[in-house]
């Protein structure tokens, strides 16, 4: 007879009991197809209700430990040979997780917000209101491409601030460029060849192979990814960011454009991606109209995110696709749901109409702006021109930091890296061994300003001067 100590129960009787059965099914102590004793004897001998046991068996009939045969009782199911203790075993083993940056690790590559930049005040004052009124709208479903009013304040923002005429319903909203960047390989097809830029963002290529795409890549000159090499590659997609690419800075102009969208127009099946990821950041002059504006044929996809003109942690970014492609989207793809909750949708939305974004925006143009000139300051006080300066683009929140220093680039970063430092080379975003070329990215929208005269100090010190890690 089956004897459980009751006085170990936490919580209902039953749910103790047929935890208990449960285990010894585990286990192996009690056999498959072995009979149980009835309900009546059972809660006898442990001093329970009938219907306590009951509500253990049924539990246990319920999830397949136990069966039940009229007129006869209840029976032991036969589950999965040895498969409960492989599971118990399979969870204590530790999980191989990737290394999480340390957090006493000064980053110049990270790709942070600064909490004091976000506009926190105000972003509580809209939840608030939005909470209040659009009770009904929050709970609606959303629509694939994203709420109808976050898409008209994207386009209105577009028309006024980058000088494209688009129409909300062209616009998708998506939980970051990443997804995205998944979306398109959907849309466009597996089957076509995907170009990028190397250097280049390494993530995105990842993300087009890994949803089974292929992908060729092209140097880079003065003025972006060289066209004249597009042809022979056999692309059919090509991926770019012509405001500021990713690590380089390299602003695209608009000669080289229009040899982007002349070779896009040979091919009906030809398309440009254009990540205009933190086009908002032009430090110096008027910001530089997007590709997608001087588009005529359908030729441009047009992405961007507020990930970097908000927060990282906010996850929405948006596509715009030529008319064609969105009929196509909508017919092959229209049964994806927005993976942006409604609610942050609605808030956003309200952010841009009423003004907050533009003023938001050129409050950190200037703020970002003095601290760019404040960080040129420092290291031109530590550092002699011949020892290290700045390559400028004056555009985006990341620029290359040349370093005149006679150890390799992965030396460098590694006896850095012993001192707390990580000091990401241009070399780490090439497809191909390249040779040194002493240029390293420096993304300072994070940048802890406290501590950077320390660190670059230690820069020198193992860069320049040649102290060991």
């Amino acid at each position: 007879m089956l004897t459980y100590d009751l006085t170990k129960a936490k919580g209902p009787l039953y749910l103790f009991i047929y935890e208990c059965i449960k285990k010894d099914v585990n286990n192996g102590i009690l056999k498959a197809d072995e009979k149980m004793p009835s309900k009546r004897l059972l809660a006898e001998n442990l001093g329970v209700s009938t219907i306590t046991v009951e509500n253990a068996y049924e539990q246990l009939i319920g999830e397949g430990y136990l069966y039940s045969v009229e007129k006869k009782g209840y029976y032991v199911a036969k589950i999965r040979e040895n498969q409960a203790g492989k599971k118990e075993e399979a969870q204590r083993r530790a999980i191989l997780m990737p290394k999480e940056m340390p957090e006493d690790i000064y980053d110049f590559s990270a790709n942070q917000t600064e909490p004091e930049s976000f506009p926190f005040s105000v972003w509580a004052k809209l939840t608030r209101k939005v909470l209040a009124s659009g009770k009904n709208e929050l709970l609606a479903k959303s629509f694939s491409g994203g709420v109808r009013p976050l898409r008209e304040a994207i386009a209105g923002h577009l028309s006024s601030f980058r000088g494209m005429s688009v129409a909300p319903d062209q616009i998708i909203v998506g939980a970051g460029t990443e997804y995205l960047y998944g979306m398109l390989v959907k849309l466009l097809g597996r089957d076509k060849t995907y170009c990028l830029a190397t250097p280049g963002y390494g993530k995105t290529a990842d993300i087009y192979e890994s949803c089974d795409a292929k992908c060729v890549f092209i140097g880079m000159d003065e003025m972006g990814l060289r066209s004249d090499e597009l042809e022979s590659s056999g692309a059919d997609i090509v991926h770019v960011s012509p405001t500021h690419h990713y690590p380089t800075g390299i602003t695209m102009p608009v000669s080289r454009r229009y040899e982007l969208l002349s070779w896009a127009d040979s091919d009906k099946e030809r398309y440009i991606i254009e990540d205009d990821y933190d086009s908002e950041f032009r430090l110096k002059g008027k910001p530089i109209p997007s590709l997608q504006s001087i588009d005529t044929r359908g030729r441009v996809i047009y992405l961007n995110t507020f990930s970097k003109s908000l927060s990282t942690t906010i996850r929405i970014s948006y596509m715009v696709l030529p008319v064609e492609l969105t009929e196509r989207y909508y017919r092959d793809l229209g049964f994806y749901s927005c993976t942006v909750p409604t609610f942050e949708q609605y808030v956003l939305a309200s952010f841009i109409d009423e003004g907050y974004f533009e003023k938001h925006i050129n409050r950190m143009r200037l703020y970002y702006a003095r601290k760019r000139k404040k960080i040129f300051e420092i290291i031109e006080s530590i550092f002699s021109e011949d020892e290290c300066f700045a390559v400028e683009h004056d555009t985006g929140l990341h620029f290359i930091l040349k370093v005149n220093t006679k150890l390799s680039d992965r030396e460098l970063e590694e006896r850095l890296y012993k001192r707390k430092i990580r000091l990401q080379s241009l070399i780490s975003f090439y497809r191909e061994p390249v040779p040194d070329k002493h240029m390293f990215m420096l993304n300072y929208s994070g940048l802890d300003m406290e501590k950077l005269p320390q660190a670059l100090e230690i820069v020198k010190k193992i860069a320049i001067e040649g102290e060991s890690g």
